[in-house]
């Protein structure tokens, strides 16, 4: 299943609304086949969160991103993961 880093432009974020974000964020991907919401990273200097979804393909991630009524920016399909263990 292909991997994407999905860049959403969110200006000010509000923390205290993120809970309710994410809550919608949950039902909308478990109610789609092949679509798993990993982890979100938020910037608040930025204004940006950067999420990690695995989705059979781009239009899904866009498909979620509209039901859960979340910008999408750009994203950004993973070729490949490493981390510090690969190199020691």
């Amino acid at each position: 299943m292909p991997r994407y880093i999905i860049e959403r432009e969110m200006g000010t974020i509000d923390m205290e609304a993120l809970p309710g974000v994410g809550q919608k964020s949950t039902e909308v991907v478990d109610g789609m086949e092949g679509v798993t919401w990993i982890r979100s990273y938020i910037s608040e200097a930025e204004g940006k969160i950067y999420c990690e979804y695995d989705a059979p393909n781009p239009e899904a991630v866009y498909e979620h991103a509209r039901l859960a009524g979340l910008p999408v920016t750009k994203i950004s399909e993973v070729a490949m993961e490493v981390d510090p263990t690969m190199f020691r």
